[in-house]
């Protein structure tokens, strides 16, 4: 050990009045505090050490001495573009939850930049520039706390949704299912799902505008909800007249032609292909075409409703196709092809609406909206599932989730106005976005870093105007 090391440790062993010892590690020098207690269990004395900083030339650095330099760097365009959606939405937010809005909508933006456990919210939040000028708390505990009580007040949710649905005239209603393993979750039931799984499940409904292409309202239901009566107690909890509600085949019943005069509400429901309704013999009396495909159509009128009967010649031919081959490999029979084949490439659509076969067809293609939408949700979902072991924290993250979701498809509408879709997505472009930092300097001076050649020919054509003349100089 170094003379001047020893002269230390001799020096605040004096000063301290305590019984010390210098370690090293890695070339480092250490100082302890270093004493003998009996040991009860093998009777006799053993050595226990407490670490009091590290020794330097100058001193000792004493443990709870040392902090970190304050940040100085940040993101920046991700944020300023997700801030600024953000602005469509908030004045609802804060009306229905003012002690909790700026925690909802930090959560929000975070889980569109990156999938981050909850623990971790704080941290990630940190790295933005916005958190410069929006404080939520978002320490672990707090944000549980606020997750707890968001959840607990579904009557704000509702009012919250209200706003959004009034803004829409074509609805998509859909229902799918996350399973769960926590046995203090009163909303997880074993319920019946696309996988054909019997387990624990929570579901949740999700309604999407087609004319606003947004998500407009999202609710965590009992997994063992089916889809009829979720789709009931939606409807009696919303003002949804004179709208029109788009299904799934998985929704067809006799009941809700009635269910939907009752609501004073317009429907499109697409029927599974062995339901009675349906006369495949019809002969067809009207042709579009769509995405490149052939279609034939025709529609008539059963009950007071009417039943709008298309055929897609590709699909026709393709399901033919791989019908003969079934009947080669004796799989089929040529009697079961030739009843089968009155259904080739053939889809039925039961609707309250008296219009086109083209305009309803494009409302039943509109179903890949809400699809692509639960594809986006599910993979969410799956990163923080495991915390989710109160039925209220539940309802308040699904909420957190639906921002999450409605900024997503906010900045994915904008690159579909400008032809974007397929060459860019939208986490590609907040990846490029967060490339732009901001550096606070000592002088409270804050300057933009040199913005990336693709950045700038992104901001240009998408318009997002992120960046302004003086933010450039």
């Amino acid at each position: 050990m170094k003379d001047w090391v020893k002269e230390i440790v001799l020096l605040e062993k004096k000063k301290r009045a305590l019984p010390l010892e210098a370690k090293t590690r890695n070339g480092k020098y250490y100082l302890y505090i270093s004493t003998t207690v009996w040991d009860k269990k093998t009777h006799k004395r053993r050595k226990v050490s407490k670490y009091i900083g590290r020794i330097t030339r100058k001193g000792i650095i004493e443990a709870n001495s040392i902090k970190l330099p304050p940040r100085t760097i940040y993101e920046y365009a991700n944020a300023k573009l997700l801030s600024s959606i953000t602005k469509d939405i908030s004045p609802a937010l804060e009306s229905e939850f003012p002690y909790d809005y700026q925690e909802i909508i930090a959560a929000g933006i975070i889980r569109l930049l990156q999938p981050t456990p909850l623990r971790l919210l704080k941290t990630r939040w940190e790295k933005l520039y916005l958190s410069k000028t929006f404080s939520p708390s978002l320490s672990p505990k707090a944000i549980s706390e606020k997750l707890r009580r968001i959840g607990s007040d579904w009557v704000a949710q509702r009012r919250f949704f209200d706003t959004l649905i009034q803004k829409s005239k074509f609805l998509l209603f859909d229902l799918s299912s996350l399973f769960s393993c926590s046995e203090n979750l009163n909303l997880a039931e074993r319920g019946h799902n696309a996988d054909h799984l019997f387990l624990n499940q929570i579901n949740f409904a999700l309604m999407f505008s087609q004319d606003q292409k947004l998500p407009v309202m999202l609710k965590p239901l009992p997994g063992s909800v089916r889809d009829i009566k979720a789709l009931k107690n939606v409807l009696g909890e919303f003002g949804f007249k004179n709208c029109t509600c788009v299904l799934d085949r998985g929704f067809a019943d006799t009941s809700l032609p009635e269910l939907f005069s009752e609501q004073e509400m317009s429907f499109v429901l697409p029927l599974r292909r062995n339901f009675k309704l349906i006369d495949y013999a019809v002969e067809f009396t009207g042709r579009f075409t769509f995405s490149d495909r052939g279609i034939n159509w025709s529609k008539s009128c059963i009950e007071g409703k009417f039943l709008y009967l298309f055929e897609d010649v590709k699909l026709r031919a393709e399901e033919e196709t791989t019908f003969i081959g079934l009947v080669e490999g004796e799989k089929k029979t040529v009697e079961e092809f030739r009843e089968a084949s009155l259904r080739f490439g053939k889809i039925a659509v039961l609707s309250n609406i008296d219009a086109d076969g083209k305009d309803i067809y494009l409302l039943f293609k509109s179903r890949e909206d809400v699809e692509q939408t639960f594809d986006v949700l599910k993979n969410e979902l799956e990163n923080d599932k495991t915390y989710l072991s109160n039925s209220d924290a539940v309802r308040g993250y699904f909420f957190v989730l639906f921002v999450s979701l409605y900024l997503y498809y906010r900045i994915y509408n904008i690159l579909k106005v400008h032809d974007k879709i397929g060459r860019i997505s939208v986490n590609e472009l907040l990846f490029e976005l967060s490339k732009v930092y901001a550096v606070e300097y000592s002088n409270n001076q804050i300057l933009i870093n040199k913005i990336p050649a693709k950045v700038l020919g992104l901001n240009k054509d998408l318009e997002l105007n992120l960046f302004s003349t003086k933010t450039l100089s």
